[in-house]
């Protein structure tokens, strides 16, 4: 029987292709990503964006739905939950996101 690719740790794997289109990389080493949830074959993604106005806030969802359904088929749901708790800062950015912005 095949491996499930629906552990937390992959689905995130695959949130790394989703770039935030205003700073330009992907929302994992953004640190926007805060939980992934499984539960046999849905997921829900707990994640917050830069600002809670952000205008691409529905492009995003749709990129996060888009991208773990397209490398994990057998998802049957994909849930987005935005928060804003913990608020959003530069300290969440991973030290690939700070080299990717140069700091």
């Amino acid at each position: 029987m095949p491996t499930s690719t629906l552990s937390p740790g992959n689905l995130l794997d695959s949130l790394m292709q989703v770039i935030d289109p205003e700073v330009g990389i992907n929302i994992v080493d953004l640190g926007l990503v805060y939980a992934i949830h499984v539960t046999g074959t849905e997921a829900t993604v707990e994640m917050t964006l830069t600002t809670p106005g952000c205008p691409l806030h529905a492009s995003i969802e749709a990129a996060v739905k888009r991208a773990l359904s397209s490398n994990h088929p057998e998802l049957t749901s994909v849930t987005v939950q935005l928060v804003w708790e913990p608020r959003w800062n530069v300290a969440f950015i991973s030290d690939e996101g700070r080299r990717q912005l140069g700091w």
